[in-house]
């Protein structure tokens, strides 16, 4: 895992998406302030959606997104990686394409500038990939390290791939494995195998936009991309947002490798507890438990996959165009139902 003689996780008290604010805090914060707006905000603080969208005309809308993050991983030039797939990733949920960013960098300049060279380094040729410009930032001298992007993207109006559009009998498919938090703290305060390392480094380094192209090209109903709330906190938002119901079947969920020894090994992030609060009055567990996979429902993941909601007649095509485009972690992982007997935004967990 390198031979670094500092280690950027053991600067920060907590790493990456696991170090946002509570959700259920949150709530209470941006609630009764009455946020300004006018006619051309399509997407704005009235939802919990992926990023912001503002028309310009009836063929083109801005997506407007901002993500940033204490270190995941000790190397600077990783981190930069992850941080930039992880903006980038709300853009490619909404369906659209990223063009153009500002970097947000809070670094101590009294420690060695040369990594913070690494962590731009790294973000940048991530960004190149993705096709969009970094144009400019702003820094802040802290003794904390955070990194990640202000994005703009855009897409047409009536093509965004929201999180309120799903459809009952629509499936559900996620296209990247659950772990990252628990493997993440095992890089904290334990220690991972080279292969497990390697494999959550391609995870989280890996961008949604490959299948965001697929989702688009079959034209799927809704989308979200799993973050620091956990898959059951982005399924409640995006059930809830659409008014259904999702039932998810554990057992088919990707989980990468090493999650489950380092849920056994008791390497929880704050997350864990938050999340949970934060869903209480909407998930539902059917079945016999098994308490190391339901952990990982409220894992929270950094640079996570996307949860996309798509007709049930298209589904195992996009699980076979996500395959070809090299999205391999792509799994059915559930349904859409109507909401009745049980509330709007209800997730049910089937083991």
């Amino acid at each position: 895992m390198g031979n670094n003689t500092f280690r950027l996780t053991q600067m920060v008290s907590s790493a990456g998406c696991a170090a946002k604010l509570f959700p259920f805090l949150l709530s209470d914060v941006l609630k009764d302030i009455g946020w300004y707006t006018n006619d051309n905000v399509i997407i704005g603080f009235d939802r919990c959606d992926d990023a912001g969208v503002y028309k310009i005309s009836d063929e083109y809308a801005l997506i407007h997104t901002t993500d940033f993050f204490t270190p995941v991983v000790d190397d600077p030039y990783t981190f930069g990686m992850i941080a930039v797939a992880n903006s980038l990733s709300d853009v490619y949920a909404m369906g659209g394409i990223p063009i153009n960013a500002l970097n947000i960098v809070v670094f101590p300049q009294k420690e060695d500038l040369n990594i913070l060279k690494e962590i731009l380094r790294g973000g940048n040729d991530k960004a190149q990939e993705a096709g969009c410009v970094i144009i400019g930032g702003h820094t802040v001298d802290v003794p904390n390290i955070i990194y990640g992007l202000a994005v703009t993207g855009y897409i047409n109006p009536k093509q965004i791939k929201s999180n309120f559009t799903c459809q009952p009998g629509d499936r559900l498919i996620l296209t990247k494995g659950l772990g990252t938090g628990v493997l993440n703290n095992c890089i904290k305060y334990d220690k991972l195998d080279e292969d497990v390392y390697e494999g959550l480094i391609q995870s989280m380094t890996r961008l949604n936009k490959y299948a965001s192209e697929c989702m688009v090209k079959i034209d799927v109903n809704g989308c979200t991309d799993i973050t620091g709330f956990g898959l059951a906190g982005h399924s409640m938002q995006m059930a809830k947002a659409s008014n259904v119901v999702f039932h998810i079947n554990v057992n088919e969920l990707p989980i990468l490798s090493g999650a489950i020894t380092a849920v056994e090994k008791k390497m929880l992030t704050r997350a864990d507890k938050s999340n949970r609060i934060y869903t209480q009055d909407y998930v539902i567990n059917e079945g016999n438990v098994n308490e190391t996979l339901e952990h990982l429902l409220y894992d929270p993941q950094t640079s996570g996959g996307l949860l996309i909601s798509v007709d049930s007649n298209d589904a195992n095509l996009l699980i076979n165009e996500l395959q070809k485009v090299g999205d391999t972690s792509s799994r059915l992982i559930g349904y859409v139902e109507e909401s009745g007997y049980y509330k709007g935004g209800t997730i049910i967990f089937h083991f």
